[in-house]
């Protein structure tokens, strides 16, 4: 096998461009929106929508890291941030006495519901209604298996 590396042709270099910066760009305008219309970055905004999807609206930090890609770290912050407006708590794990369990409030829920609509619609307007529907398929199911194999 040899050590050269493989360069990105032309076309290669064009999709990792074009990933780089819209990903970027989506991410700025995404961020922009929750900041001004409810309040939210967009890693809050995440961290509400996880825990409403849960059962009980609640999940161990652990899970709730893994599931956002974020460290640790940076998760206990964002809570920190969250549990002072009111809308999420921290509570002892039942089953683990070392586990934490991040939980949403009614609040919590409140706000995701106000601030839901709003991100939607620059979801829409950045990434979604841009492509046609044979474009979403092909980007879907290509990031998915880019995901699926980093995970690996």
């Amino acid at each position: 096998m040899s050590d050269e590396p493989r360069w990105l042709s032309e076309q290669e270099m064009k999709a990792w461009t074009g990933f780089l910066t819209a990903g970027a760009l989506v991410e700025r305008r995404v961020e922009q929106q929750l900041k001004e219309d409810a309040g939210l970055s967009h890693t809050q905004y995440e961290i509400l929508v996880r825990l409403a999807d849960a059962p009980e609206g609640a999940l161990r930090m652990t899970e709730l890291a893994d599931s956002l890609l974020n460290s640790k770290s940076g998760l206990t912050y964002q809570m920190t941030q969250l549990e002072r407006a009111g809308l999420t708590e921290r509570r002892s794990c039942p089953t683990d006495v070392r586990g934490v369990v991040a939980v949403l409030t009614d609040a919590g829920r409140r706000k995701l519901e106000q601030a839901a609509p709003g991100h939607v619609a620059v979801v829409r307007r950045a990434l979604i209604d841009v492509l046609s529907a044979e474009q979403i398929a092909v980007l879907a199911e290509g990031l998915t298996e880019v995901s699926r194999r980093l995970r690996e």
